[in-house]
């Protein structure tokens, strides 16, 4: 197995993306090492609110809400897990797991901000966050969930399994045009082509193939039982806790009202389904997602 490293050339024209570079080693497991990239920007004594991206996208898809959380008062990081965006990319698909991306992920926590922070999670964002807020809650304020879950088996849905056939076996996996179709609002060809930066072959796709299969939505599958034991932690979980969920997002779009029956902290708030609101609500609605954050931390008494 190789670990690949990005290629500076093909983000010297990302649009909207000026931020500074930061990285941190990850022991990736089996011998082998790695960076993480993240984003971390604002004040380092400010409130940190930790926004985790999913499949297949990378920390270009908080943009547009960096600059509203900063002028909110947030220190704003959001890492690249391993596999994508300028996180370096084991090139064996069957080297990515459920728990090892957990482990790479609190790494990096750990690392950079191991004080409560709050947290935005949307996609695996959330598979991976919530997890971590079911067995730390202590290290979290407070959590704005969108189109995301914390499966622990069961029946899945028509479009989940054709998208997890999709990216396993498609000949074509063009990322910028998977964020394209999975968003309500239209993305430039610059954006489309940031999308696609992080991904310049096939062996640098392996974990963004690899991510679907992953999903515990089936008895018996790898993470159903961590998962299962972290719902202790998050159902109990009593700090602010907001659902955002996309109209438009046809694998999401009824995952908001479990977590809003079973975690206590999502008692009576404000949730909302987005109106004009895709899979990749970042991009729909940046600024409804950011002001949520923004009250959310305030009920908490996180932010002033």
């Amino acid at each position: 197995m190789k670990v690949l490293s990005y290629d500076p050339a093909r983000f010297a024209a990302i649009p909207d993306y000026d931020f500074a570079e930061n990285w941190t080693d990850i022991d990736l497991g089996n011998g082998h090492s790695g960076r993480m990239h993240y984003i971390d920007e604002g004040p380092e004594d400010a409130p940190p609110v930790l926004l985790f991206h999913g499949e297949p996208s990378w920390s270009f898809l908080y943009r547009k809400m960096i600059p509203v959380l900063l002028d909110a008062g947030f220190r704003c990081l959001a890492p690249d897990l391993i596999g994508f965006g300028k996180s370096d990319k084991p090139d064996d698909i069957g080297f990515y797991s459920y728990d090892r991306h957990i482990s790479w992920l609190k790494q990096w926590r750990d690392a950079v901000v191991p004080q409560p922070a709050a947290l935005f999670c949307q996609d695996w964002g959330g598979l991976l966050g919530l997890r971590m807020v079911g067995e730390e809650p202590d290290k979290f304020t407070c959590v704005v969930a969108s189109n995301t879950f914390l499966p622990t088996g069961g029946t899945p849905s028509p479009a989940f399994l054709a998208w997890r056939h999709f990216a396993k076996t498609s000949p074509e996996f063009q990322i910028g045009e998977l964020l394209q179709r999975a968003t309500a609002t239209e993305r430039s060809p610059e954006e489309i082509a940031a999308y696609d930066a992080p991904f310049p072959d096939e062996p640098s796709k392996a974990g963004a193939r690899a991510f679907p299969a992953l999903v515990p939505v089936e008895d018996g599958m790898d993470g159903i039982e961590q998962n299962k034991a972290a719902w202790e932690g998050l159902s109990g979980f009593d700090k602010p806790f907001l659902t955002l969920f996309g109209e438009d997002d046809p694998v999401t779009g009824g995952l908001a009202q479990p977590l809003i029956d079973r975690i206590k902290g999502a008692e009576g708030m404000p949730h909302a389904m987005l109106s004009t609101c895709g899979h990749f609500c970042q991009e729909d609605r940046p600024k409804e997602l950011a002001q949520g954050v923004i009250d959310t931390a305030r009920k908490a008494g996180f932010l002033v």
